[in-house]
């Protein structure tokens, strides 16, 4: 099933959920740490490789971070192509004095705010998806 690219479908569908837990970002140059470490994300940087973990996995492996976020899944399947939404949410969000690093799945956007700006980022999604942004 392809992914939506209309923006105004995408806007109106995305459904954002807010997951559980407290999710934090690490750089580590040895992908070996992470044995047995359950990743959500990652990506290779000239630095290191930056990982996305739940807060108590980074904590038990020793890993050092500055940032704890809450993290929010667009249930919309947005299309990879599809142009617009992260400028729409991201925009919104910024408005609002919210940060948002996000990333693109297959199928779902995710985004990841500020633990203490969880649910506002939740109420400010709500009102772009209603239209009242």
């Amino acid at each position: 099933m392809a992914g939506e690219t209309s923006l105004d479908t995408l806007l109106r569908s995305m459904s954002p959920q807010l997951n559980p837990g407290d999710y934090v970002f690490c750089s580590i140059a040895d992908r070996a740490l992470l044995e047995d470490t359950d990743v959500l994300g990652s990506f290779r940087e000239q630095e290191g490789l930056t990982v996305i973990l739940e807060r108590q996995q980074a904590e038990r492996l020793g890993l050092g971070f500055d940032y704890v976020a809450a993290w929010i899944t667009l249930n919309v399947h947005s299309a990879l192509e599809a142009v617009g939404l992260t400028a729409a949410f991201a925009s919104a969000l910024g408005k609002a004095g919210i940060s948002c690093n996000v990333i693109a799945g297959y199928y779902h956007d995710h985004l990841f705010v500020g633990k203490a700006d969880a649910q506002r980022a939740m109420h400010v999604l709500r009102q772009l998806a209603a239209g009242e942004e």
